[in-house]
């Protein structure tokens, strides 16, 4: 079964309250099985608009991943962040 992936990019404007979001966050991905394979760190805009901070989170399956972003433990974290920044959050599955 193929694996399903929470990919997200974003644009952070206030970084204390988007690291109380990313603790809470953190705590439902592991929940929900999550393990965040990239987090941060270097990137290069290759085509189109890049957005400095790019996360991509892999789940045991499509399900799990998606079972996470509808979270109500994940709702409470998306609270902390209202305000802080900007972000784009996409649910894919593996190949």
């Amino acid at each position: 079964m193929p694996k399903g992936y929470v990919i997200a990019r974003a644009k952070v404007s206030n970084a204390t309250q988007w690291a109380a979001y990313a603790a809470k966050a953190s705590e439902a991905i592991r929940q929900y099985g999550g393990t965040p394979i990239v987090r941060g760190g270097q990137m290069t805009v290759g085509e189109g608009e890049g957005r400095a901070r790019n996360i991509v989170i892999e789940f045991a399956d499509f399900a799990a991943a998606r079972a996470y972003v509808m979270s109500p433990e994940y709702a409470e974290a998306r609270k902390l962040r209202e305000g802080a920044g900007e972000i784009d959050i996409v649910v894919v599955e593996g190949v």
